[in-house]
């Protein structure tokens, strides 16, 4: 078997020395091929598949947050190479979506170990920026515009944008063709998900499936702010969701108008300001190795 270490070294400030050391170990104690591959943040894209095209791995471990998780599978597309994922992100919300176990080294020990390989579905957002978890229009793509803006780092700094974006949030209106269908609404933000909860484990929508071939579109109205300043700061249940006031929309595919350009943020990386979106599920585009602690199998 020939593995390839897909490594963001700086996702979370988390330092995955540690896990790389003791996952060489294993390899070299039962017989594993393995390369490492680590993302300087410079040509990230290119350079990782001339790598996949010279080295033909058997399995990619992803070992970062969410959005390592979102760029191994992007640069997956259109092979049949599995890929595992090593929870070591600030964010590692797909992992807990999928039951990959937390401690690194027992996913690592599952990612070479199963022979269960699910069909995990990806968002795609005008025909080239792509989702793997949760996206947004409105309140929550403008704390993440300030967070990432910041030197600093924590839930202070957090604290700080969330509290500034909900002092200045106005609903603003949204067109939503789909279904067979053109709807009206008015809210403070769109929610494009592919699973349920953010990485803090905030709720958004209970429907979430990331390997059903559809997505969801969630609007949330108004805000109760005493309960989504708590929703920020920590992570708490399902209940959240009955203080607000929300629709949900589930399908394969919708095109968003807004009357004016918005922020959209995918997987926690600010894309840009968008006028018209236009969403498409890629129905089972990446090859997920999971175990039967997945819920969605």
């Amino acid at each position: 078997m020939r593995l390839l270490f897909v490594v963001n070294p700086i996702s979370g400030g988390v330092n995955k020395e540690p896990f790389l050391k003791e996952a060489k170990s294993i390899c070299k104690n039962y017989g594993l091929e393995f390369k490492i591959f680590t993302t300087t943040g410079v040509n990230d894209n290119e350079e990782l598949s001339k790598v996949l095209k010279r080295y033909h791995p058997n399995k990619v471990v992803s070992v970062g947050g969410d959005g390592t998780t979102l760029f191994t599978a992007i640069n997956l597309l259109n092979t049949e190479i599995p890929m595992g994922i090593i929870p070591l992100g600030s964010a590692n919300g797909m992992a807990v979506e999928l039951g990959v176990p937390q401690k690194p080294i027992e996913a690592f020990k599952d990612i070479i170990m199963s022979n269960i390989i699910g069909d995990l579905d990806l968002i795609c957002v005008n025909k080239k920026h792509y989702c793997i978890h949760i996206g947004d229009v409105g309140i929550n793509a403008t704390i993440v515009d300030g967070y990432e803006k910041d030197a600093n780092r924590g839930m202070a700094t957090y604290a700080k944008y969330f509290v500034d974006a909900l002092s200045k949030t106005e609903p603003f209106k949204i067109e939503i063709e789909c279904n067979n269908e053109v709807q009206h609404y008015e809210g403070v933000m769109l929610g494009i998900c592919n699973a349920r909860k953010y990485g803090t484990g905030v709720p958004l929508s209970l429907e979430g499936n990331p390997m059903d071939g559809l997505f969801e579109i969630v609007i949330i109205e108004k805000i109760n702010a005493n309960v989504l300043i708590k929703a920020g700061l920590s992570s708490f249940d399902e209940n959240f969701l009955d203080s607000q006031n929300q629709t949900l929309i589930t399908t394969s595919k919708a095109i968003v108008h807004f009357t004016e350009p918005r922020l959209l943020q995918l997987d926690g990386e600010i894309i840009g300001d968008f006028k018209t979106l236009e969403i498409k599920m890629l129905k089972g585009a990446v090859k997920l190795i999971t175990t039967k602690c997945n819920v969605y199998l």
